[in-house]
């Protein structure tokens, strides 16, 4: 059954995603279906989302929400877990990571505010492994200016990635751009509607060779 199946179907919790996010989640997220992976999801909200990426993942899974209301850890059951906690804090998110590990893919559905959002990939991004995934939804909230957000404003998180693009490529700006964390551990960043996709990746080979015979003619 595919996600978006699952979710017209679901009697249980409320889920609440835009619909065109389902197929981007299964591009994204499929290669993960029944292997062992932390799955992280910032915001918890009405608890519907955590047993349906635990139907998707599969029983190897552990799936762990975080959300700052305390009621939310009601939403807790065999193999989803709940912690309450700014998703901001380094220390908090330190804490969940010293007890499930370090996340195999995150998905930021939480408070879509500037700050809060670009501390919590900040922090968790360079901590996560190879062929990680890291997911931010939601992200038309950069240019809505109750979240922070506004066209210019350099701090949204949709104009931080755009210079994450520039990053990327670094070692081909000639010693214009400084390689960084983003160039060092990224295979490549999808943009969406709504939905910004980081992939990691250690690319540590950037050569061009040639294959194949001379031609006789030219």
């Amino acid at each position: 059954m595919s996600l978006w199946q699952d979710f017209l179907t679901n009697d249980g919790k409320v889920i609440h995603k835009w619909v065109h996010y389902f197929p981007v989640y299964e591009r994204h997220f499929s290669w993960y279906c029944n292997k062992s992976l932390t799955f992280l999801e910032i915001g918890v909200a009405k608890g519907g989302s955590l047993p349906m990426w635990q139907r998707f993942f599969g029983p190897l899974a552990k799936i762990v929400g975080i959300d700052h209301e305390e009621k939310c850890k009601a939403h807790e059951a065999a193999g989803i877990f709940v912690r309450i906690g700014d998703q901001a804090d380094e220390r908090f998110l330190q804490s969940v990571i010293d007890e499930f590990g370090v996340p195999d893919v995150v998905l930021d559905d939480g408070s879509h505010r500037m700050e809060e959002t670009a501390k919590s990939f900040q922090f968790l991004y360079p901590r996560m492994p190879k062929n990680a995934v890291y997911m931010v939804e939601d992200v038309h909230t950069s240019y809505w200016p109750e979240f922070g957000g506004g066209i210019d404003n350099p701090n949204t998180f949709v104009n931080l990635s755009k210079s994450f693009v520039d990053r990327l490529n670094a070692d081909h700006s000639r010693g214009r751009i400084e390689p960084d964390f983003i160039t060092r551990q990224t295979f490549g960043i999808s943009f969406y509607d709504s939905v910004i996709v980081f992939e990691k990746g250690d690319v540590w080979r950037k050569e061009a060779p040639r294959s194949g015979r001379r031609p006789i003619f030219g």
